[in-house]
């Protein structure tokens, strides 16, 4: 088989075409404090700067050595710019919502996309960030832009006691709520990707069954999905925490070309349940695995992802800030080591 580049592989798998070797990637977030130290882009400036942003990012994959450039790092870049309050963090502490707009169910009706959804202090500088990503590492390394979905934006917004009442007490309030989140994501997604993005992460967590049923998962979140997976023009992922082994068949069907999966999901269950309408990627732990333990450990781990099928290797969530680089390195070079065993 001809070397190929790393975007040509990384879009081969996703296809489920042959590869001379399953890519090694990482889908959510790689900002790491010993990459921070070595390229001088600490959070949470990295977080808001856009030349920050894409000097750590790219740090993932020319230091620690992933097959891919993944941006952003923080998971509140929509909720700010629809008016979430949030918090900035620290050098080891994402972003987070400390206070939301929809309190109430009036609230949801009163809540509109902003003109300058494109141009907000958050949004802005993660699309400058891809646009330097993009031209530093040209067109042979895979971009890709993580994008918080409907399900997760919509629990940010209206915090998770609402996001959790309403389901059951007022649907129709969070319908309308996901709908709003819906036309956001696919704004900014397809602007991303007009940037120079390979790809988007929809992030979206909370529209698995570790949160909500999955018969709720069918009647008001699917429908949205299969609304982003029409109009958002390019190459989609989604990263779903938990044990998403419950949604995953009907996710299959949706039109996202790769679905990351978590380590409380088995890759070979998985691969029974989704067969060939879609990659898998996974599903490392990023907290008990990469975090805290040894080398040899984390190639086993890997390995046996390997083993089991999955179609890109890669962490099962983001990364914690105090993974040790070392962890990282031992990580991509199980998978080089699996193919010369």
């Amino acid at each position: 088989m001809d070397e190929m580049t790393l975007k040509e592989r990384f879009e081969k798998a996703l296809r489920r075409e042959a590869v001379d070797k399953v890519p090694v990637c990482s889908v959510t977030q790689t900002g790491i404090l010993e990459l921070m130290e070595k390229t001088g882009a600490f959070w949470p400036e990295a977080n808001y700067e856009a030349e920050k942003m894409a000097a750590l990012a790219i740090a993932g994959h020319e230091i620690a050595g992933f097959e891919n450039v993944r941006a952003p790092f923080c998971c509140t870049v929509l909720a700010e710019t629809l008016g979430c309050t949030v918090e900035e963090g620290a050098v080891d502490m994402q972003p987070y919502v400390r206070d939301f707009p929809c309190k109430k169910k009036g609230d949801v009706e009163d809540l509109t996309i902003p003109e300058d959804l494109l141009e907000s202090r958050r949004t802005g500088p993660v699309l400058d960030a891809v646009g330097l990503i993009r031209e530093k590492v040209g067109e042979d390394v895979p971009v890709l832009a993580g994008v918080v979905g409907p399900a997760g934006l919509s629990c940010m917004l209206a915090g998770m006691r609402n996001y959790l009442m309403w389901f059951v007490a007022s649907p129709e309030s969070v319908e309308t709520l996901l709908e709003t989140c819906t036309e956001a994501c696919i704004e900014y997604a397809n602007a991303l990707l007009g940037r120079g993005a390979d790809a988007v992460v929809l992030i979206d967590s909370e529209a698995g069954p570790d949160i909500i049923a999955p018969g709720m998962f069918e009647t008001s979140v699917l429908p949205e999905y299969r609304k982003i997976c029409r109009e958002i023009k390019g190459t989609k992922i989604l990263h779903m925490c938990g044990d998403a082994s419950a949604v995953l068949s009907p996710l299959a069907e949706v039109g996202f070309e790769g679905i990351s999966i978590e380590e409380k999901v088995s890759v070979g269950y998985a691969r029974e349940i989704v067969g060939d309408r879609v990659a898998l990627i996974g599903n490392v732990s990023p907290s008990d695995t990469l975090l805290t333990k040894s080398p040899d450990i984390i190639k086993k781990e890997a390995k046996a992802c390997l083993e089991d099928g999955i179609d890109i290797l890669a962490p099962g969530c983001g990364l914690a800030p105090m993974t040790p680089l070392k962890n990282v390195r031992a990580f991509v070079e199980a998978r080089d080591e699996y193919y010369s065993e």
